[in-house]
């Protein structure tokens, strides 16, 4: 069986990657935890537009977040161990894992990340290409 896509058309070639991602994307996790946001800051003189993802990560420390970056998907996980010292009356704050992953378009680079008050901020650029136009000579056969 041969399976039809919007990728399909005979003018769209080479988009496999594309489609790829796309299946990806639409295969991943629907779990709402942590919530999330994504904002574009614009350019100042000193520095090039970002765009920046922020993670609500309250209850989370900088050594039980890892951020890493394979084959452009930039994942975050957060592992908390549980803490059984304590003795809970009412627990509603969970000990809770989470993993969330974000598929970046080619060339996309990550310039840091930052916690800060519960927020964890990922930072991203995206370099402008150099526009190329390139004239393609035509062979005449006879």
């Amino acid at each position: 069986m041969v399976r039809v896509t919007a990728l399909s058309s005979p003018f769209l070639l080479g988009f496999d990657d594309i489609e790829r991602a796309l299946d990806k994307v639409t295969k991943s996790s629907a779990d709402g935890y942590p919530p999330y946001n994504i904002e574009r800051v614009a350019a100042s003189a000193a520095e090039p537009e970002k765009l920046r993802i922020t993670l609500a990560v309250a209850g989370f420390g900088r050594d039980q977040i890892e951020v890493t970056i394979e084959e452009n998907q930039l994942t975050i996980r957060g592992r908390q161990q549980e803490d059984k010292t304590r003795e809970y009356l009412h627990r509603g704050i969970a000990a809770r894992q989470f993993q969330r992953s974000f598929l970046l378009a080619e060339g996309m680079q990550v310039l840091g990340a930052d916690l800060s008050q519960g927020l964890l901020s990922i930072d991203l650029v995206r370099p402008q290409p150099e526009r190329i136009v390139k004239k393609i000579d035509i062979v005449a056969r006879d």
